[in-house]
């Protein structure tokens, strides 16, 4: 029997680190952003009267200080649950929710008439054209952790090991 090579080695030491560091990093980056949007909420001054209007359906029924404290809160409950790692499909497809809502209330251009219009607004800045570049990629980073879980080093799993009194292996 050959030996592996080096390359085979580090690639499955690599496979046996993804469900334990792939969502972890997955988890702390929209942690940190989803925190910081709420905790802006929070300090801030409700400008949801400002885009009430342009909310969807139901949403723009609901008062603004309500769209305003539901966002605020779950930003910041969800940024705790993705760091812990608790609820985190639940949570995963809350903050999808949250950021389709958003993305189309406030980060999705006003006007476009073409694909070359819309995709100007795939952008960090907003120059007219509207701003979804980063609502789009923290859909995309949710959607792993809505579709897989939270992975290996997190309260979920923890949970799931020892639902029943019955502790599972890790591996």
């Amino acid at each position: 029997m050959p030996l592996p090579s080096p390359l085979s080695a580090l690639r499955d030491r690599l496979d046996g680190l993804d469900r334990w560091l792939a969502p972890l990093g997955l988890r702390l980056l929209l942690a940190w952003e989803y925190f910081e949007s709420g905790r802006e909420k929070l300090r801030g001054m409700n400008w949801f009267d400002s885009v009430q209007a342009d909310f969807p359906l139901p949403f723009r029924w609901l008062p603004s200080a309500v769209n305003w404290q539901a966002a605020t809160w779950l930003e910041l409950l969800g940024a705790a649950c993705l760091l812990l790692g608790l609820a985190t499909r639940t949570t995963a497809a809350l903050l999808i929710g949250l950021t389709v809502v958003a993305t189309a209330t406030v980060h999705w251009p006003a006007e476009w008439n073409s694909l070359a219009v819309l995709a100007q607004g795939y952008a960090i800045s907003d120059q007219g054209y509207g701003n979804f570049k980063l609502p789009v990629l923290f859909m995309a980073m949710l959607m792993p952790l809505l579709l897989r879980g939270a992975g290996r080093l997190s309260v979920d799993a923890w949970l799931a090991r020892h639902r029943n009194g019955a502790v599972r292996p890790l591996c």
